[in-house]
């Protein structure tokens, strides 16, 4: 698609790929951006594959027919579960999808022990056990399932009590532990500092920047890049009608990771 002609679609099963979103606006921002959170079926972390699968293909295929150029699923599990589909299916444009941190994770010194924070059904999937295995063979990799912590995140409220009560409860007890973290899920980037303060301070990884170099190569690749003249924008949109939830998401975009 010579000129960069059509648009980079994102899409998360809420406001968790905001989060990716913000660094590929950084890295590339001349390009035209729609954002389509799901958030009417988040969180998917806890939804059959089967579920997720088709709540994908719906949402890509719309997005496909409306001129996207390129599709990024800023979702850990939507990538587990569909990306591979996807790309079968609708093979003339780049998917791109995200996947945890592991590896950028295993190559920081020091990294003995390493967390790994991500969905139920990102953790039980075997794209993850192959990715622990391909890159954790020289670190324990301490894979923590936290059901319920994105569906939290969506509703804001980030510094309140239960949230940091939840957190606690989710990884407390690897409290100075841990050489670093893992942030497997689009949605735990908005909440760093407050999973910091209940870690320790160690670096935290996140696979934002993966997908943007990706993507950025593709496009690159196929001559698809916005003109260094194009003024760039970004279009947020939710399977929810609800004016409320789209103000969060812009929130959330303005918010300081």
């Amino acid at each position: 698609m010579a000129g960069g002609k059509g648009f980079v679609a994102v899409f998360d099963s809420g406001l968790g790929g905001i989060s990716v979103l913000r660094r590929l606006v950084d890295v590339l921002p001349h390009e035209d951006f729609v954002y389509v959170g799901d958030s009417a079926h988040n969180p998917y972390g806890e939804r059959s594959p089967s579920q997720i699968l088709s709540l994908s293909r719906q949402i890509v295929g719309e997005l496909v027919r409306e001129g996207a150029k390129a599709v990024v699923i800023a979702c850990n599990t939507a990538t587990s579960v569909a990306a591979a589909t996807l790309r079968r299916e609708l093979s003339t444009i780049p998917i791109v999808g995200v996947e945890p941190a592991l590896k950028p994770a295993t190559e920081h010194d020091p990294h003995r022990r390493i967390l790994v924070m991500a969905t139920p059904v990102t953790l039980r999937l075997d794209k993850y056990q192959q990715l622990a295995k391909a890159y954790g063979s020289d670190s324990e990799v301490i894979s923590v399932p936290c059901a319920g912590l994105a569906k939290r995140i969506e509703q804001g409220g980030l510094d309140e009590a239960d949230l940091r009560e939840m957190i606690s409860s989710l990884v407390g007890r690897y409290r100075g532990t841990v050489d670093s973290v893992v942030l497997g899920c689009t949605h735990y980037p908005f909440v760093a500092r407050q999973i910091r303060e209940v870690v320790g301070d160690v670096p935290f990884f996140d696979g934002a920047n993966g997908v943007t170099h990706r993507l950025k190569s593709l496009l690159s690749k196929d001559h698809a890049l916005a003109k260094d003249d194009a003024a760039g924008s970004v279009t947020l949109r939710s399977s929810l009608n609800d004016p409320k939830v789209l103000e969060r998401y812009r929130r959330f975009l303005k918010m300081e990771l």
